[in-house]
């Protein structure tokens, strides 16, 4: 049976539910037909439908109107509740269209998560202050995983990700030396990357002890061998120890905004970056209230940043 047909039949089924209610609470087939718009013939054929299907009787036609029989006192509240389930269900629908309620999944990662995310929830509430948000910290391979197994409808992930998803561009975020305020190069406009392996190193990684795809790839692209003192997996903990003297480190700008911490940031020497985005596994596929957040993603980017800012 197709889909069509199926629909059809629910259809068809709901309104002799509905004709069979009507003519119970109304005790005529004459006043049920005008309380539902139907010609006395017309709602007479759905009863008769009905009653062929169920293959029993369930009502009882008398000259001064119409009572039920055993079995119809039996199936009404069964009917009823079918008839007020369908019209919950209809109204959630609407509801959830006019995006008055829904759950939005969102894979994310720290510096996201403190910077961007509280501003981009906000924007997104003003207009829909019902819609829920449920959150998930990963590292960028999970928040893919996540995605392409349905635990999340969207998550922020480098780009370029997995070839699988479909991953919008968001911004650039610069790599930056992290140093202590009393660091010997805290005063020079940028951070000579040759400099990195005379001092202590403190590690951002991810995994099972693997430094971040885009720093590793910069020491690799300059053959650079760091002194690591310290491997840490918390973005917001290395700023932290950079903070106390312990070392410096090379960090994405976006963790270093309004930290708070008595820590000076330098732009590199020479090109470094990551690029992020936000992943779907299919746009066409996911919720209203979770596209409609998808447009207040890029709409915030947009308005933070400016567009000239976004490559």
């Amino acid at each position: 049976m197709s889909i069509t047909h199926y629909l059809e039949g629910l259809i068809m089924s709901l309104s002799q539910y509905g004709a069979f209610i009507k003519t119970v609470e109304c005790g005529s087939l004459t006043k049920a037909a005008e309380a539902l718009g139907y010609t006395q013939s017309g709602i007479s054929h759905l009863l008769n439908a009905l009653e062929k299907d169920m293959q029993m009787t369930l009502l009882i036609r008398e000259r001064s109107g119409v009572r039920m029989t055993s079995d119809g006192q039996q199936l009404l509240p069964y009917f009823q509740a079918i008839c007020n389930g369908y019209h919950n269900l209809s109204a959630k629908v609407k509801e959830i269209q006019r995006l008055e309620s829904g759950l939005v999944r969102v894979g994310t990662f720290t510096s996201v998560s403190a910077q961007w995310l509280p501003g981009m929830i906000a924007a997104f509430q003003i207009d829909f202050p019902h819609i829920q948000f449920e959150l998930l910290h990963g590292t960028n391979e999970e928040n893919e995983a996540w995605v392409k197994n349905g635990r999340v409808d969207c998550a922020f992930v480098r780009v370029p990700g997995d070839e699988q998803l479909e991953i919008i561009f968001l911004r650039r975020d610069p790599l930056v030396a992290v140093l202590p305020e009393n660091h010997p190069l805290a005063e020079q406009p940028t951070f000579p990357l040759a400099n990195l392996p005379h001092y202590a190193y403190i590690k951002l990684y991810e995994g099972i002890d693997e430094e971040v795809p885009e720093v590793l790839e910069l020491f690799q692209a300059w053959n650079l061998q760091p002194e690591v003192r310290f491997s840490e997996k918390d973005d917001y903990a290395i700023v932290a120890m950079v903070e106390k003297g312990l070392g410096i480190s090379i960090l994405p700008e976006l963790v270093l905004k309004d930290t708070g911490r008595r820590v000076v940031s330098k732009v590199l020497d020479v090109p470094a970056y990551r690029d992020l985005g936000v992943a779907v596994r299919d746009q066409s596929l996911l919720s209203a209230s979770a596209q409609t957040f998808l447009t207040y993603v890029q709409r915030w980017i947009a308005e933070e940043y400016g567009d000239g800012d976004r490559f």
